[in-house]
């Protein structure tokens, strides 16, 4: 095996890769949903209509989960510490950018600039982490860093409200911009530098991940404008599925791929990764409109709109433990597919739930249902994730989940979005549930289906000994 190539570690310097990669984490977890509370102050400032609010969210989703792994693969090849900080200075300049834009073309580019950036900083935060910290301590650094991009997900909205009503829209960026320039010269600094045993980029594979990607997101936010039949939207899907289908061959062949084909032989592999897209398709594209909700139809401020989303995005937190325990007692495939059925039971309760003029304790029950549902999936999936590979491959398999999760969150809120407009729009606030409604539906139908094949996932043998956790075969076991 190629061995690492790593500079004389300094002292102290694992303290302060655990401070340096998780504010880096937070700041860049947090920009998935930061947005979502300030989208209707963005509409009213800088017009547009529900396609540039999908890009908004999209270009930054969707170019962040296409290159996250080869923002892993460039800090393999040129340096870690030296890519990091230049993913740093990408979505630092990218955040300014955004909260400078006179107009939605120049926002959603910022957005996408801002993907880049964070698909270079993200799978090196943990790369930096594992080379810094002596292996008897990662667990509690890898605790201390997921808990930092976990309360970014779960405070995201409540961040966006307030700086929203009580700065202005734009603060949801600029508050990146004084962090990054912090972070780039401490990361230079106190950080060492390291490479990975593979420094082989894979350009044709992202090239062409990134366009089929993008074909058919773009054909499913531009479907109600232009019509369904039309040339743009069908080109968008017939030239994206053809790229998807030239990816998969290309991985298939390629001695270095960024994606490689084989984990995918492995049926529990498949499985969890093919039900993580549905649920993030599904959670995305619900929380996109249901934020919009609060403020357009309930009336509630930014920061009031951030305040009730609480239970859903913070639940995780709490939830997010026990669903650990338990599924080290129990297994994670049962435990995953229980959190997806709750996940699919709260949006329905969010359609059956939703009206022009209702109140908030009537909606309550579907946020704490999907908030239980959200904490009982995230632990023991990625667990699962990591148990169906070998221990050299799990790093690309936890870049392969994490793209995934978030392509399903990118084509969620395009596709959910499109059955929204098709039904209902802005004009009143029984046009907007008009849409929202059938929306959730489709939301949940999503979820649904990932649970389904959540609880048909295959159960593995209790492993024991030196080989114990790695998945080499998919194995029935007893009840």
């Amino acid at each position: 095996m190629t061995e690492h190539r790593r500079q004389p570690t300094r002292s102290g310097s694992a303290v302060w890769a655990i401070v340096i990669t998780s504010i880096a984490g937070f700041i860049t977890a947090l920009d998935n949903l930061i947005v979502t509370t300030a989208l209707p102050s963005i509409r009213k400032d800088l017009g547009g209509g529900l396609e540039d609010l999908e890009w908004t969210v999209s270009a930054y989703t969707l170019t962040f989960a296409v290159l996250l792994m080869f923002g892993a693969s460039l800090g393999d090849r040129f340096g870690r510490r030296r890519l990091f900080a230049i993913g740093l200075a990408i979505f630092t300049g990218a955040s300014a950018a955004a909260a400078l834009a006179p107009g939605m073309s120049e926002l959603i580019a910022a957005r996408a600039a801002q993907g880049v950036g964070a698909a270079i900083v993200t799978p090196l935060t943990l790369t930096l982490l594992s080379a810094a910290v002596p292996a008897e301590r990662r667990g509690a650094a890898f605790g201390i860093w997921g808990a930092a991009s976990g309360i970014a997900v779960a405070t995201g909205p409540l961040i966006g409200g307030t700086l929203t009503q009580h700065l202005s829209w734009q603060w949801i960026f600029w508050v990146n911009v004084p962090i990054g320039l912090a972070l780039i010269p401490l990361a230079l600094l106190r950080l060492d530098e390291s490479r990975g045993p593979h420094p082989s980029l894979d350009l044709v594979g992202t090239v062409l991940v990134s366009g089929g990607l993008f074909g058919i997101v773009y054909a499913l936010v531009r479907g109600n404008a232009d019509g369904w039949t039309s040339t743009p939207v069908l080109g968008g899907f017939f030239a994206g599925t053809a790229l998807l289908i030239g990816f998969v061959l290309y991985e298939l062949r390629a001695e270095h791929p960024m994606l490689p084909m084989r984990l995918f032989r492995h049926r529990s592999f498949s499985t969890i990764n093919v039900a993580s897209l549905l649920m993030f398709l599904g959670m995305f594209g619900a929380i996109f409109l249901l934020s919009q909700y609060l403020q357009t139809v309930g009336g509630y401020s930014p920061m009031e709109a951030g305040i009730r989303m609480l239970p859903w995005t913070a639940m995780p937190m709490i939830a997010g433990p026990l669903a650990g325990v338990l599924s080290d007692r129990i297994g994670g495939g049962p435990v995953v597919a229980v959190g997806m059925t709750l996940n699919a039971v709260g949006l329905g309760l969010w359609a059956l739930a939703v009206e022009p003029q209702v109140a908030y304790t009537h909606l309550l029950p579907a946020l704490i249902v999907c908030g239980i549902g959200m904490g009982m999936f995230f632990a023991p999936s990625a667990n699962l994730v990591m148990s169906t590979v070998r221990p050299e491959e799990q790093g690309i398999a936890s870049g392969a989940n994490n793209a995934i999760r978030e392509v399903g969150g990118a084509i969620g809120v395009a596709s959910l979005a499109a059955v929204f407009s098709a039904q209902g729009g802005y004009g009143s606030a029984s046009l907007f549930v008009d849409g929202l409604v059938p929306a959730l539906w489709v939301g949940a139908g999503a979820v649904a289906v990932a649970a389904a094949l959540a609880f048909l996932m295959p159960r593995r043998r209790e492993a024991h000994g030196p080989a114990a956790g790695l998945a080499t075969e998919d194995a029935p076991v007893a009840a």
